[in-house]
């Protein structure tokens, strides 16, 4: 009988994160200032995050343990099935083996409530009031909203105008959650007004809506800011993800040959692979494959520089070394929100410097194509940043039909597209619009870097 799902018992949640620093052969750049761009001291970041994290962020040790009281809120969900994709398998003819790591079972109906729930807890033993933050498809809103409640936090969320206009249904449980949500750039903060001056229509983005929560986080008392991607201490409370994928490939006596996850800011995919990362970068498994899809609306990996960037257009932020497209650039409304973030988790980016990770990028039309497919034989209809990895897993499954490999690839379905199917009618009607970046657009963008000597 075939088994098309592992399931592990509450008891083998995993009770410690996985920190991957002290692992690395290369590992991140230190933080800059943003105004005076000298390396950032943990006293520079008290103002921003609450300390346990500040702390997490350059930790080496290696197993950092998860506190109980997020343990608790975590078995909601948590562990996630591993499926094994045995219909999309034969649909696409292919000898390879294809598993998938289902993280849409949480409430939020994504990853992100596995770092959410962590950062609220540490916010509220802060004795903090409530915390802000910025958000584009609506997942890390949703998921911040969601966890705020379980602590007594308030929440305020920055959302991506865009994403607020085409995502009504994520505001909505947003705000069912207690959530308080605002279209970004706003007349909230200066750093919105600003913006709203200069182009009274804007589109928004992550850049925007980051500098926007920060200021707003600041400038309360009892606030401070959490966010959903891109920094350490997230990629490490990420790592429940794959922890769990190492026990349930384990229990279906198979290893991944190929990796693969969308990368916005990087959260999801790093939570699933860095746990498998040391065998590589241990030599234990040099020719396992680790791909990182993301958007050509914001091709960060694939087309960006490595350089030091603000991490927020108003520069609030702390600047960090990464692959960026520039913090000024405004990237085309796609649907997949998530994935349309300017930078990349400085982890990412020194593993794929260091050749140890690859990218690649899709439009929406073949993105939308694969996701299709995807759902017709396995029945999910999963989130348009998700679906970036699964137009990923259709290439190399395709390859194995064309080569006869039977490679075993595991790919992160790191959310639930049931918010999402606006842009599936828009498929479905042929208006979903391939957009071509410029590379004027891009260059203008990356002239507005810091200068920092010696990076």
């Amino acid at each position: 009988m075939k088994q098309y799902k592992y399931l592990l018992p509450e008891s083998e949640m995993p009770t410690h994160w996985y920190n991957v620093l002290p692992d690395m052969k290369t590992p991140p750049p230190p933080y800059r200032h943003p105004a005076t761009l000298e390396v950032l001291t943990p006293q520079d970041l008290a103002p921003i995050f609450p300390q346990p994290l500040i702390e997490q962020e350059a930790s080496q040790e290696r197993w950092i343990e998860i506190p109980e009281e997020v343990q608790d809120v975590l078995r909601m969900w948590r562990p996630s099935p591993l499926y094994r994709a045995y219909r999309w398998e034969q649909a696409l003819d292919t000898p390879a083996k294809i598993y998938y790591k289902w993280e849409g079972v949480s409430p939020p109906g994504s990853h992100k409530p596995n770092t959410a729930v962590a950062q609220c807890y540490y916010a509220k033993e802060e004795g903090l009031e409530g915390v802000s933050t910025e958000t584009g498809a609506g997942q890390w809103g949703s998921a911040l909203s969601f966890a705020s409640q379980f602590f007594g936090l308030e929440c305020k969320v920055f959302m991506v105008a865009i994403s607020y206009q085409q995502k009504p249904y994520r505001r909505i449980a947003m705000e069912t959650w207690g959530g308080n949500v605002i279209p970004s750039p706003s007349s909230t903060t200066k750093a919105g007004r600003d913006i709203l001056a200069k182009d009274p229509e804007s589109p928004g983005s992550l850049g925007m809506a980051i500098s926007e929560a920060i200021e707003y986080a600041v400038t309360h008392e009892g606030w401070k800011y959490l966010l959903g991607s891109v920094v350490n201490f997230v990629m490490l409370h990420q790592t429940v993800i794959g922890l769990e994928a190492i026990k349930q490939m384990e229990m279906a006596g198979d290893e991944p040959d190929i990796l693969i996850g969308c990368v916005g800011g990087g959260s999801n995919f790093a939570g699933l692979f860095l746990p498998f990362i040391p065998k590589k970068l241990n030599g234990e498994r040099p020719d396992m494959r680790i791909i990182n899809v993301e958007s050509t609306a914001c091709p960060s990996l694939t087309r960006g520089v490595y350089a030091y960037d603000w991490g927020d257009t108003a520069k609030t932020g702390p600047v960090a070394k990464m692959h960026t497209v520039g913090h000024d650039f405004v990237p085309a409304p796609v649907h997949a929100g998530g994935l349309r973030y300017h930078g990349m988790a400085p982890i990412i980016c020194s593993l794929y410097d260091d050749g140890f990770v690859e990218a690649r990028a899709y439009n929406q039309n073949e993105v939308f194509d694969a996701a299709h497919s995807f759902a017709q034989a396995e029945g999910f209809i999963v989130a348009p940043e998700t679906g970036h990895a699964v137009k990923a897993t259709y290439d190399e499954a395709m390859a194995c039909r064309e080569s006869g490999e039977a490679k075993t690839i595991l790919f992160n379905a790191s959310g639930h597209g049931h918010f999402d199917l606006s842009a599936y009618d828009a498929y479905h009607r042929d208006d979903l619009i391939d957009y071509a970046l410029e590379e004027d657009k891009l260059q203008r963008a990356l002239r507005e870097l810091p200068n920092i000597k010696g990076s």
